[in-house]
């Protein structure tokens, strides 16, 4: 009888220790449960390989938990695990800025992937009542589409649109031409007219171009593959009939360096020489970051709290690298780069983003925005589709926005502005 007791009286005392365990939840239970009810609202019942990085100040003792957790929550909605062999994927990275602990999920289903994220700061989760920030999110309005004008009539452009200026010099680089655009009362952008290029050699298949617009806005610079032009206010004391007339512009054939990354001022900080039979950049930069780089398509002038800036490049191998400090080190969780990004100081999070494209030729493109605390890229928002392939991204010369030039289905060239919305 005192044995069936002593049972009795450990089962109670084990069961009272498990509902006081259920009555308080670890601090990592809610944003798991959040996060696993949006994993499966997108992929819904069935199998997936789960991988989890952690890129934040979590113990690495934690992340057990939180992957049983994880695995406990989805398979309570009909997910579950399965080997890397899978078609499905769920890729989990635990990242932390200024603002807090944010999981991302990528949701990956064959060629499609998706994001869920939620925000997982034990502080949050400590005060129920406070407002908690939400990640950024990226927007993007058209500058330079069928919205605009030409001569009247809604513009189309089936020649592939290099770059602009804006929102200070309403111009458009093409492969023969600079176009002229000016703002018109009830129709908005109007071209207006344009200057020729000359192009004395053949072109590569997918020629880039840059245009940069001097700190005084009266001058520019444009570059093409061999082929450079500088534009100056003409003299303005007779108004000019057409936006063109208002500047003087000499191109000539040329294999300088193109300013890959200037100052405030408008003035080059970085250049680098472009390969003129190709699409890409050789990797010889002036002034040299001590090392060694191999050719690129794409380049960003990282800024760092000690004042030297960090170069951020593009391999034509696929391959996205970090140079600083004498040294060019890999940069992981850049699988879904295409070969174009830009830098935008949206003053969210870190302060400063990348803003990639997707890789592949999707018939629909995304940017995303990427923070690199270390040398592993973060994402930082959702991806934002955009209507067609982005064929080009830059800065804008303000640097809180970046342009993107997107082909769409029917081959008609636009150019969207983008911008980060945060709290």
């Amino acid at each position: 009888m005192k044995v069936m007791r002593l049972i009795w009286l450990v089962a109670v005392m084990m069961g009272l220790a498990g509902a006081a365990a259920h009555a308080a939840p670890g601090p990592w239970e809610q944003p798991a449960s959040e996060l696993a009810d949006q994993i499966a609202a997108i992929l819904g019942p069935g199998q997936a390989h789960l991988t989890i990085r952690n890129l934040s100040s979590i113990s690495s003792d934690e992340i057990p938990a939180i992957r049983r957790l994880l695995t406990q929550d989805l398979k309570a909605h009909g997910v579950a695990m399965a080997s890397a062999e899978s078609a499905n994927t769920i890729r989990v990275t635990l990242s932390e800025s200024n603002i807090g602990k944010l999981w991302v999920a990528e949701i990956g289903e064959g060629n499609v992937t998706q994001v869920a994220m939620v925000q997982a700061d034990i502080a949050s989760l400590s005060h129920p009542g406070q407002i908690e920030q939400d990640p950024i999110l990226l927007r993007k309005v058209a500058y330079l589409s069928h919205f605009s004008f030409s001569r009247g009539l809604p513009f189309v452009s089936d020649d592939p649109v290099l770059a602009t200026i804006d929102p200070f010099l309403p111009i458009a680089l093409y492969l023969d031409k600079l176009e002229f655009f000016v703002f018109s009362e009830g129709l908005g952008l109007q071209e207006d007219s344009s200057i020729a290029i000359r192009q004395d050699r053949s072109l590569p298949r997918d020629p880039r171009g840059l245009l940069i617009l001097s700190a005084d806005k009266n001058s520019f610079s444009a570059f093409l593959p061999g082929t450079a032009c500088a534009g100056s206010r003409a003299d303005q004391s007779a108004p000019a009939k057409h936006a063109a007339d208002a500047w003087k512009c000499d191109c000539h054939a040329s294999d300088d360096p193109w300013p890959i990354a200037v100052d405030a001022s408008g003035l080059p900080q970085l250049k680098a020489f472009y390969n003129s039979a190709r699409d890409y950049f050789t990797g010889v930069v002036s002034p040299s970051v001590g090392v060694d780089l191999p050719p690129f398509y794409a380049a960003a002038l990282l800024p760092r709290s000690a004042g030297n800036g960090a170069l951020l490049i593009g391999g034509i191998d696929g391959r996205v690298q970090l140079a600083e400090n004498g040294a060019a080190k890999i940069v992981t969780g850049t699988r879904d780069w295409g070969s174009d990004f830009a830098v935008l100081h949206s003053g969210c999070g870190a302060g400063v983003q990348v803003i990639a494209s997707s890789s592949g030729e999707a018939a629909n493109d995304s940017l995303r925005a990427y923070e690199l605390p270390a040398l592993e890229a973060v994402p930082a928002s959702a991806p934002l589709a955009m209507d067609g392939t982005v064929t080009a991204l830059w800065t804008a010369p303000d640097g809180k926005s970046v342009l993107a030039v997107v082909r769409n289905a029917a081959n008609e060239y636009e150019v969207d502005r983008v911008t980060a919305l945060c709290n």
